[in-house]
């Protein structure tokens, strides 16, 4: 049997060694011979050989091999592997990181097969084993190779899933599994983002209260308990303390048998009936107060280590939250996963995570990754709240869900509404929201009856107009109830309303795609609509409010959005401001398109469910006196005047997009006319008689002669119409006679020329931010008017002022490119603006004209590279992403390096450390050619250093 033994011993030896797939089969034959025929001394001594093996470091099929068998092996026959645990401790030292992960994964099959043991069956150094394997688990997870950490992680996971918790260790991976979120490799952050969520799903504080993970919740019941503590607890210096008599006794006396002397025995009176009973009952009251609180005591540790673990996941949240802009996909979605976990056990920081998942609407990705990562976004809101509860009604569902479509809005920033609308419109498409939520949306938005809140009613028209996006005829259907509600008695009382219908008023005209054709069809209004006389009205709205401006923009541009003339409509608008600022009083028909349906606006009805039809056209008394007075003599000149320029100025901005687009429509009409033509000669009939061939082919060489002088003709048309079009944009809007705009650009001037005489903060922002806007119209005033404008950007203390004309200069670049271009030096001088709003401004227009190519690069790059190192998070992620960018632009860091390194090393204010860090960063994205190049700039430093010191 020995003989048979040591050949079956070389035998999967030599198989182990040399034939890569008999691992497995090798394992469950040695278990067989374990468990059926008893036979376990083959497996052991097998196992004292590897363990004692070494390979070279070039064999890698060796290790792989003899790791796929011991971890088989250890999960088959767990009993047979910890015998020789000892010895396979030794290949935790190999250099072969496949050894180490098998030997890992051992550690975790043991671990299984111990917590599975009963009681009767655990021996004395069944705690220390348990102890030692979890050990081996955690020194792993700082192993050198990320494989191993990565096995780690994965084996934690399974350890999860055990009925024993082991909340020590669990609290111990928990902290490990948040450092190893900043691992550099993501096969490690990826499991440990999946190890985080495992814990949270099989945490072990359910036993009492729930399974909620809501840290202000834990807190006050640790509270609580602990108030019920101090309470039992008697105050100190009591008398009849046991620890107080315990300290008062003579340890000498109680070490020695001592009697009492008989005269003491009998001096002593027996206790009565009545004080047994007082004794017994103090003596039971004392033993419950003992016992509750061993009770409390161990309830308070339990809410300490429940508190201890919700800690580390808010910690490990912040960092998760990073990583959904991680260039792995596999990563991302881990945690968007992880984030909808925390959400269904109510914590805190969860709901962070899932706002700034919205911005994943927008990835694009050519892997099946990253097509992934859209849809498992609308799966993961869907989930979160689209899907109501199975127990609940049609109607309850659909208010569920109204409710939560409305809750996303509260609080939401407008990049954080732009990618809101992008996933709404999207799922809309998809057919993923029922018509009775939107129904439900309509009723929240125009109830007057009932007490609605204003986010309530702004959130209902916000998630309305996403809609409409996917579907105009959502507005459509409703225009009554927004001409009522939004541009009515509460949209005059509540100016974001107002603002917010506006925007959903311009969704009316959405483009839609005509099937069978490749145009575009737009369906614009009469001025003397409904609609647009309601916009028009809502401008004249006597307000001293901030959110006036806003409303009146969204107003004018729903007006050049849905009018067939907006210019004529948007004349009568200025020339009854002006004339409400500038006259000693304004006669009530002086504008009667303006306010002709002012009275009738409540007359207006919509049928709405669970709303009384008589009530709904009575005015709320509360917002109908919150209503400002009508007269100019109640409001303050300089606002007007303010208010007056932010029209104008908007106006002409809105003008010269009207213009463009004017332009389009005529190409796309031009080119749909000629492509009509062409298949009008291309139909010509070919069935003619052979007789007539020859005189059908000089009839369609007439044709032909024909289209080309129609071709000539028309292409005269089309340049003649541009240039038209551009006389009027340069010439007309701001010089020409009959010109409205040419009447306001000498007056922005002067306002914004003579701040001494206009001294009043708001009027001089408006003004410049007016002036900017008339400069995009027109090159000629740009360039009269641009010394003026960069004067005031560099001396004017207003923060606001500053970053409207960044964004102006920012824009002019675009469009007189030539009059901007030797003026950047300017623009670049922001990124060095006290005011942090102002530098981030700067940072992104600067970031958007190099990119687009509109601004020529020259030396002033040092300038965003200083930003690199900037105190402000955010300035820091956005150049750090601008240099990304930017290095995929044929070489574009290394050939502006030496200007880059130049200015950073003459600039006093920069630190050493962080010039350090900002040349270690660039010369990151310099290729290895450049190495050389790299290695001159370095002794330049070391020069520029010594020189320093010395």
């Amino acid at each position: 049997m020995t003989n048979d033994s040591t050949g079956a011993q070389t035998s999967i030896d030599q198989c182990l060694s040399y034939f890569e797939h008999l691992s497995e089969p090798m394992a469950e034959l040695l278990n067989i011979l374990a468990d059926q025929y008893d036979y376990p001394q083959l497996a052991e001594e097998i196992l004292k050989e590897l363990s004692n093996k070494t390979f070279n470091s070039n064999d890698l099929k060796g290790p792989k091999s003899i790791s796929t068998f011991v971890a088989r092996l250890s999960e088959l026959n767990p009993r047979l592997v910890i015998k020789q645990i000892m010895l396979l401790a030794k290949l935790l030292d190999s250099e072969s990181y496949t050894l180490r992960c098998a030997i890992i994964e051992v550690c975790g099959n043991l671990i299984a097969m111990l917590s599975k043991q009963e009681d009767e069956e655990r021996t004395e150094s069944h705690k220390g084993q348990m102890d030692a394997f979890f050990d081996v688990l955690e020194e792993r997870f700082m192993d050198i190779n990320p494989y191993c950490r990565a096995r780690a992680i994965q084996v934690y996971v399974k350890l999860c899933d055990l009925e024993t918790k082991y909340p020590k260790r669990r609290q111990t991976a928990a902290e490990l599994a948040t450092r190893s979120l900043e691992d550099k490799s993501s096969n490690v952050r990826r499991g440990a983002i999946k190890l985080l969520g495992k814990l949270i799903s099989t945490h072990p504080f359910s036993v009492l209260h729930g399974g909620q993970l809501s840290q202000a919740e834990w807190s006050a019941r640790l509270a609580a308990c602990e108030a019920e503590l101090d309470a039992l607890k008697p105050p100190p210096g009591t008398p009849g303390l046991g620890e107080k008599i315990e300290q008062t006794v003579d340890e000498d006396l109680l070490d020695e048998v001592t009697e009492m002397s008989p005269a003491k025995k009998s001096s002593q009176t027996p206790m009565t009936d009545e004080e047994k009973r007082v004794a017994v009952e103090k003596a039971n009251e004392q033993a419950a107060n003992t016992e509750l609180m061993n009770k409390l005591s161990l309830t308070r540790r339990y809410y300490v280590e429940a508190l201890k673990f919700i800690n580390v996941l808010h910690e490990a949240s912040l960092l998760v939250m990073q990583l959904l802009g991680s260039k792995n996909k596999a990563e991302v979605i881990e945690a968007m996963d992880f984030f909808v976990i925390s959400d269904a056990y109510k914590i805190e920081t969860a709901r962070t995570g899932i706002r700034r998942m919205l911005r994943l609407i927008w990835t694009k990705g050519d892997s099946d990754e990253g097509k992934r990562v859209q849809p498992h976004l609308i799966e993961c809101y869907k989930g979160l709240f689209f899907d109501a509860p199975d127990h609940l009604s049609a109607n309850d569902a659909a208010n569920y869900v109204a409710r939560n479509m409305i809750s996303l809005t509260f609080g939401a920033s407008s990049a954080e509404l732009t990618s809101l609308e992008e996933l709404l419109s999207t799922m809309m498409k998809s057919e993923m929201i029922n018509e009775a939520v939107i129904q439900k949306l309509w009723q929240v938005y125009g109830v007057q009856r009932k007490e609605i809140s204003k986010t309530q009613r702004r959130g209902a028209i916000i998630v309305l107009s996403m809609l409409a996006l996917a579907d105009p005829e959502i507005i459509v259907k409703e225009l009554e109830t927004c001409l009522r509600i939004g541009l009515g008695s509460l949209g005059k009382a509540d100016l974001g309303l107002a603002r917010f219908t506006c925007i959903a008023l311009t969704r009316i005209n959405a483009a839609k795609q005509m099937k069978g054709t490749g145009t575009m069809t737009n369906n614009r209004l009469a001025n003397d609509h409904a609609v647009l006389q309601r916009l028009a009205a809502i401008t004249q709205v006597k307000s001293t409010s901030k959110e006036w401006y806003g409303l009146v923009e969204q107003a004018i541009g729903a007006i050049y959005a849905l009018s067939t003339h907006p210019d004529i409509l948007c004349s009568e608008i200025l020339r009854h401001k002006t004339r409400s600022v500038f006259a000693a009083s304004v006669s009530p028909s002086s504008s009667p398109k303006l306010v002709q349906k002012e009275t009738e606006e409540d007359d207006m009805d919509v049928d709405m469910m669970e709303v009384d039809d008589g009530d709904q056209t009575d005015k709320p008394e509360p917002e109908k006196k919150s209503m400002p007075d009508t007269s100019q003599t109640g409001m303050n000149t300089s606002i007007s005047l303010c208010q007056l320029l932010f029209i104008v100025g908007h106006v002409a901005i809105k003008q010269i997009v009207h213009l463009e687009l004017c332009e389009q429509d005529f190409k796309r009409r031009k080119a749909q006319k000629d492509k009509m033509l062409a298949a009008k000669i291309d139909a010509t009939p070919a069935t003619k008689k052979t007789t007539k061939k020859s005189g059908a082919n000089d009839e369609v060489k007439k044709k032909e002669e024909e289209q080309d002088e129609m071709d000539l003709i028309a292409g005269t048309n089309e340049d003649d119409f541009t240039e038209a079009i551009q006389h009027v944009r340069e010439r007309e809007l701001l010089f020409g006679k009959h010109s409205l705009l040419s009447n306001f650009g000498p007056l922005v001037r002067e306002i914004c020329s003579n701040n001494i005489a206009y001294p009043n903060r708001d009027l001089q922002s408006q003004a410049a931010l007016c002036l900017a806007k008339l400069m995009c119209v027109s090159s000629e005033y740009c360039e009269q008017n641009l010394g003026l404008l960069i004067t005031i950007l560099e001396k004017s203390h207003d923060a606001t002022a500053r970053s409207n004309l960044v964004v102006a200069l920012g824009d002019m670049a675009v469009c007189f490119n030539h009059l901007i271009d030797e003026n950047t030096d300017y623009l670049y001088r922001r990124l060095a603006d006290p005011s942090l709003p102002v530098k981030r401004t700067c940072l992104m227009t600067l970031t958007f004209l190099i990119l687009a190519g509109q601004v020529k690069v020259k030396g002033q790059l040092g300038q965003m590279a200083k930003c690199v190192e900037d105190e402000d998070e955010q300035i820091r992620e956005m150049s750090r992403m601008f240099f990304g960018e930017l290095a995929g632009k044929d070489n574009a860091i290394y050939n502006h390096f030496v200007d880059m390194f130049s200015l950073l090393s003459n600039d006093e204010s920069l630190e050493e450390d962080q010039f350090k860090k900002v040349i270690k960063f660039l010369t990151a994205f310099i290729d290895k050619v450049c190495c050389i190049f790299v290695t001159v700039c370095r002794t330049i430093l070391i020069c520029r250093l010594v020189g320093k010191t010395y």
